[in-house]
Formats: C-alpha cells, sequence, structure tokens
C-alpha cells in the first residue's frame, strides 16, 4: 500500500508546473492545471485524501471547499466518502442569509462567507483547498465554522509552501498536504 502511494505521490508532484515571477517579479507559482487535465493524476490526489480521511476522520460529516480551488477537489473527496460539500465563497457570491469573515491578505484585506445554514452546529468537518500558503484563507474558513458551531477536524491543501509558515497561523488544527516546497 505505501509503494502505491508514493507512486500516486510522484504522479501528483510530477504534475504541478511553476511559473517564476507570477503574478509578479520575484513569486514562483506552482501551477495545478496540468494535474488537473491529467485524469490519473486527479484521480490519484482524490486517492490520496480519500485514504487519509479514511484512516484519520471516519467521522467527518461534510467536507467544506475554500473558493475557488478548493470547489475542485472537495466534491469529488465528498463523493468518494458519500457525504456532503459546502462551499466557503468570496463575500457577495452566495445567495441567502450568510456568515462571513473579514481576514488579511499580502496586501489588504477580504471577506470569506457561508450560507447560515450550510453547515449544523456540532456537525464534523474537514477543510480543503489547493494551496497552504500564508494561512489567511483557511483560517478565516476555520473562523467561520466556529461561529457556525462547527467541529473542524482538520485541513487539507494538495500542496503546503513551507517558508511561509502558513500552518503557523492555523495551530491548533491539523494540516494535511499531498506536496510540500
Amino acid at each position: 500500500m505505501a509503494a502505491r502511494s508514493e507512486s500516486k505521490l510522484q504522479l501528483v508532484h510530477g504534475n504541478i508546473r511553476d511559473f517564476p515571477d507570477f503574478p509578479k517579479k520575484g513569486i514562483l507559482f506552482k501551477d495545478i492545471c496540468p494535474l488537473l487535465k491529467n485524469p490519473k493524476a486527479l484521480t490519484a490526489v482524490i486517492d490520496l485524501f480519500e485514504e487519509h480521511v479514511r484512516k484519520n476522520y471516519p467521522e467527518v460529516e461534510l467536507i467544506v471547499g475554500l473558493d475557488a480551488r478548493g470547489f475542485l477537489f472537495g466534491p469529488l473527496l465528498a463523493q468518494r466518502l458519500g457525504i456532503g460539500f459546502v462551499l466557503v465563497r468570496k463575500k457577495g457570491k452566495l445567495p441567502g442569509t450568510t456568515v462571513s469573515v473579514a481576514y488579511d491578505l499580502e496586501y489588504g484585506k477580504a471577506e470569506a462567507e457561508i450560507q447560515e445554514d450550510a453547515v449544523a452546529p456540532g456537525q464534523k468537518v474537514l477543510l480543503i483547498d489547493d494551496l497552504l500558503a500564508t494561512g489567511g484563507t483557511l483560517f478565516a474558513a476555520c473562523e467561520l465554522m466556529k461561529k457556525l458551531q462547527a467541529e473542524v477536524l482538520g485541513c487539507m491543501v494538495v500542496i503546503e509552501l513551507q517558508e511561509l509558515n502558513g500552518i503557523d497561523k492555523l495551530k491548533p488544527q491539523s494540516v494535511f498536504s499531498l506536496v510540500k516546497y
């Protein structure tokens, strides 16, 4: 089993490409588009997330995906697990009554929101996104879950940029990363 997981991780890693100086000079952008284009690589991502969740969080009730790339992986994982999927979106993108949290970006502020009835108090959730950089967006999503009185079991990402220390902002939450740079 471990050899199969390692080969899947290699496939995932091999389908992430670098774009130097994007979106600005000095940034090395990690592009997941080739991973999404390759059905075997995308399947490997979902297989690895599913394996992690089934082993560590059998009690999970909902997958919460972050705008917008968490929407790519979250529904596929939720479907495999036979559980629901809910959205955390940028402010103003969801209909109905919402709950929101403001958070800091590298150059400014943003707001994340969720529909007020998306998660029930006490529901056990896992958050998913494509990338953990500074941790601001995942932290905001965790704060939204607190407001709704959900129990956050952990966070999952495809890529973690370790030098930005985003994991520190999320403590005490556990973070599972498929690929670390």
